[in-house]
């Protein structure tokens, strides 16, 4: 599988570093360069990239307006790459792949280019459902129903394992021991019964990797794992707290008191 790819940065320099680093990756094909965002916008509904490293502070179109601007057809995967760290949360709110800072660490790089493959990978599979729902819709209807109620509740879907590279190590953690899951900032912090891990992940890419009929998000940064639910506990204004199995508390929001009418 090639990742055909297009860099956008209103520096040369910076575009150059770009290629350099990406030489490696024998899988990342770059397709094209793009000086300013009005280019960028052209070149992807044009060439079609499948990845887009783009650079966020560039005069005229920054990076947020070359992703609203290629919004009417099916968008590239987009990887920010900018010395402001101050723009990561709008990164992650325009559902990025990454943030990358520069100058470009080159072992985040490699984090970024694999979360890549496996985004490419999930959007392929889902192709290929999609195709064969449409010939089995035409030959066998009566199965399309089964594949279609099967694929939409289908627990080998959703992760059983989770890798997290946490203070140099790589632990697998078991997702059914997962109690809650918050985010802080670019970084989301897994809870266990016994142990805390941080992992470079948004809210969004994380849980389309979970069960929903187990896990659910309560309040805008946190998702909570159902089956450690012990006690629900009534607070002011609609909001709750869960208590899980640990005896850890977890805030649940009005916005997302449905959840709650599970245990009701």
């Amino acid at each position: 599988m090639t990742i055909r790819t297009l860099l956008v940065d209103d520096e040369k320099l910076a575009i150059k570093g770009m290629q350099l680093r990406l030489a490696p990756f024998e899988d990342v094909e770059i397709i094209g360069t793009c000086l300013n965002g009005r280019e960028a916008i052209r070149k992807i509904k044009t060439e079609k990239p499948d990845l887009v490293f783009l650079d966020i502070q560039m005069p005229g179109f920054d990076g947020f307006s070359v992703v609203k601007g290629v919004m009417e057809i099916e968008p590239p995967l987009f990887v920010f790459v900018t010395a402001f760290e101050e723009h990561a949360i709008r990164a992650f709110e325009a559902n990025a792949v990454n943030y990358l800072m520069k100058p470009v660490d080159v072992d985040k790089l490699a984090d970024t280019v694999e979360r890549v493959r496996e985004r490419i990978a999930e959007r392929k599979s889902a192709e290929e459902a999609d195709k064969l729902k449409v010939v089995l819709e035409e030959i066998a209807p009566g199965k399309a129903e089964e594949l279609s109620e099967d694929d939409g509740e289908s627990a080998d879907r959703f992760e059983k394992l989770i890798n997290v590279k946490d203070r140099g190590q790589i632990f697998r953690v078991e997702v059914d021991s997962i109690e809650h899951i918050e985010a802080a900032g670019d970084y989301m912090c897994i809870y266990t019964g016994d142990n805390s891990l941080i992992l470079r992940e948004t809210m969004k890419d994380l849980e389309r990797r979970l069960n929903p009929k187990h896990f659910q998000r309560v309040h805008r940064s946190t998702i909570v794992n159902l089956n450690q639910v012990r006690q629900v506990k009534p607070h002011t204004n609609g909001e709750c707290f869960l208590v899980l199995e640990s005896g850890a508390e977890v805030k649940v929001s009005r916005s997302y008191r449905d959840v709650v009418a599970r245990f009701i």
